[in-house]
């Protein structure tokens, strides 16, 4: 640390409590979060890790609205979902609370208040649409119309999710209110504007020369802001679920929920810590870390620092460490389209392995660019490297005590010259870590503590101990209490990542108290200490699992895919006369077989009630030829013959193409007699 802080506060975005938490955002913001917050505990820091529900804004009415339930309905359902998960995922805040809170309220409408009082708002009139019949004012996502740009019949006034553009409510064609179904009407309405323009200097002496450490990611996305000059923008907006803006003549407004959450940040600080959480947020000898992902950079580079400098008692973060985005199985997370592993749901199917996904997620964490996550290579981490590398050294340095000392840490001899060499590769593995973790590099600092894994695995594969056991008990002594003091350091440097699995590394070396200061040591377990039963850390995921996973996510795409789909565009219009023309029947299929050397085609024989008839149809892919003996089908009775593979075809058999291409052959609800008429 470039200076020596008294006290570190540590926050993490406030996740939307419209619904559950899934693995980007555990990725991006949580789990970093954690490691850093564990690693300063560790360190013996004065740190609070401070997290909380974000629970105002449109999203949230509108699936209030939709489900029939209120506002408050749907927050409460959430945060209670969210806040057992982090629970039992191990992510370890001091607090999390939310923004629907008393003390959170009063505390965002006092900083309004104040910065009001200070004149630092500009109050601006404009137009907006307006539902006379609901008798409101419209957020951009009550409204909906035709893209002008795809001709999408429902997009949203804020985009268009067909070809996501963004877009104003006014550029929609036909524009609709969801409340009424009715056509608004653009009123009048004034609100208030932090003009962020006025602290652009600031921000960017403050960024981009006080700053230049930050992320590439994040340094970069400011400059480009600052670089396209910032614009006064909204604080309040016209709804009635969120703070109400503490004005006279600012009834049915509400506080606009970017300048809302942030300041749950302090009220939750407040919630906590009543009666010094000023020395948290206005002392400077206090660290502030925002730990967020790519989509919240602006907001707590640029609008909250914006906030926080205009009232003027608080203290600006020290570093924004913001990630970018976690894709799933080569595809972009999506809440919408239930395109997510949720955390709630990988708890109840993966019990007990909470690290394991800690694990990975800190392997593949979007630290520099978007990446991956695949059931594939879940696994293989956990079983080529947690449970090969890791689990593998702890258990046998376990089990070879046990069998040759009765279970006790046995009495260290003199080293050898390779004992000295093994303990020199880890002689700084403490200040490697601090390095990383410091620099808020989690990904490479895991690498750092698995390669200590490493190098004991290698320790007792040399040796060999269980070779000499019968020439020389004082070497074999040396070599497992060596290899214990490694456990022991791995119980250290493995807290901040994988803490369950470190607490039980403790417990079976019987290791009650540990802190950083401990790593490197090779004296941290005395000589007789009764060591605990071995437990397995972890164990293999079998094939069967994965795909598991894996066909739940093709059966949500082929879900979204039916939701999505479209309807074909109406052919050109016809006579009705021509359409009489058509002799459409009913027919009972005889037989069915598959034609040779065509792997679309059957060729069926029909009941036609004249005497039968054969049609081929390409259909082979949908329906095996047994599937269809029996069934009665409709079919195109008089048209004209065609060869098909050499095979006369005496109609077209009806069918119907669903959202995901798969036909389904017209029948008739009711057995009918062969060679009915359809009309």
């Amino acid at each position: 640390m470039e200076k020596n802080f008294k006290r570190i506060l540590v926050t993490s975005a406030l996740p939307y409590a419209n619904g559950p938490v899934h693995i980007g955002h555990l990725a991006g913001v949580y789990v970093p979060a954690d490691i850093y917050t564990r690693y300063q505990r560790l360190k013996g820091r004065d740190v609070l890790f401070i997290g909380g529900s974000d629970e105002h804004g449109v999203p949230i009415t509108l699936k209030a609205r939709k489900e029939g339930v209120t506002p408050q309905d749907i927050v409460d359902r959430y945060h209670s979902i969210i806040k057992k998960s982090f629970e039992e995922f191990g992510i370890s805040f001091d607090i999390y609370s939310r923004t629907s809170s008393a003390t959170h309220r009063q505390m965002a409408s006092d900083f309004f208040r104040k910065l009001y009082d200070k004149g630092e708002f500009i109050e601006k009139t404009s137009e907006q649409y307006y539902d006379e019949e609901a008798g409101q004012f419209l957020a951009d996502r009550y409204i909906t119309g035709t893209c002008p740009h795809c001709k999408n019949e429902r997009a949203y006034g804020d985009q268009c999710e067909a070809c996501g553009t963004s877009l104003n409510a006014t550029d929609l064609i036909n524009p609709k209110s969801t409340i009424s179904g009715s056509t608004p009407v653009l009123k009048e309405t004034k609100h208030w504007y932090l003009p962020l323009d006025k602290h652009e200097s600031f921000l960017r002496k403050w960024i981009l020369e006080d700053h230049p450490e930050w992320k590439p990611n994040v340094y970069g996305q400011c400059k480009s802001w600052l670089d396209l000059g910032l614009q006064p923008r909204a604080v309040s907006r016209d709804l009635d679920w969120g703070v109400p803006v503490p004005v006279e003549g600012a009834e049915g407004k509400v506080l606009y929920v970017w300048f809302d959450a942030p300041i749950g940040y302090i009220s939750n600080t407040k919630e906590l810590r009543p009666d010094d959480w000023e020395l948290y947020w206005k002392d400077s000898d206090t660290k502030l870390v925002h730990f967020i992902g790519k989509d919240n950079i602006v907001f707590h580079c640029i609008v909250f620092p914006a906030m926080l400098k205009a009232e003027g008692s608080y203290t600006l973060p020290e570093n924004v460490p913001a990630n970018e985005f976690l894709n799933l199985e080569g595809d972009k997370i999506s809440t919408s389209r239930n395109w997510a592993v949720w955390l709630h749901e990988y708890l109840a199917e993966f019990p007990g392995k909470q690290d394991v996904l800690r694990y990975v997620l800190t392997a593949n964490a979007p630290e520099t660019k978007d990446n991956d996550f695949t059931w594939k290579d879940f696994q293989a981490r956990n079983n080529n490297e947690l449970v090969a590398i890791l689990g593998n050294f702890i258990n046998r340095s376990m089990v070879l005590t046990h069998k040759y000392f009765e279970g006790r840490v046995p009495v260290c001899g003199e080293f050898t010259d390779y004992d000295k060499s093994t303990l020199q590769e880890f002689a700084d593995v403490k200040e490697r870590l601090e390095n990383c973790i410091e620099n808020y590099r989690f990904r490479e600092a895991l690498k750092e503590a698995m390669n200590l894994a490493r190098i004991g695995n290698k320790y007792l594969a040399d040796t060999e101990p269980w070779k000499l056991t019968k020439t020389d008990m004082t070497r074999v002594a040396t070599i497992l209490n060596l290899a214990l003091q490694i456990s022991a350091n791995l119980s250290i440097a493995f807290e901040p990542f994988l803490p369950f699995s470190a607490q039980k590394i403790r417990t079976m070396l019987d290791l009650n108290k540990t802190d950083w200061d401990m790593l490197g040591r090779v004296d941290i377990l005395a000589e007789g200490t009764q060591l605990a039963t071995p437990v397995l850390l972890f164990e293999k995921i079998e094939d069967s699992v994965v795909e598991g996973q894996i066909q739940k996510l093709q059966e949500t795409k082929i879900a979204n895919e039916k939701a999505n789909h479209q309807a074909e565009p109406i052919a050109p219009t016809i006579d009705f006369e021509d359409f009489l023309k058509l002799d459409i029947r009913v027919g009972k299929v005889i037989e069915c077989q598959k034609v040779p050397k065509a792997d679309k085609l059957l060729q069926f024989r029909i009941d036609d009630g004249l005497g039968g008839r054969t049609i081929v149809s390409g259909i082979a892919k949908h329906y095996a030829p047994e599937e269809l003996v029996g069934k009665q089908v409709c079919f195109i009775a008089n048209l004209a013959p065609r060869k098909l593979k050499g095979i006369e075809s005496q109609g077209m058999i009806l069918s119907a193409e669903d959202a995901d291409g798969r036909l389904i052959v017209i029948t008739p609800a009711d057995e009918v007699t062969p060679g009915s008429c359809v009309k």
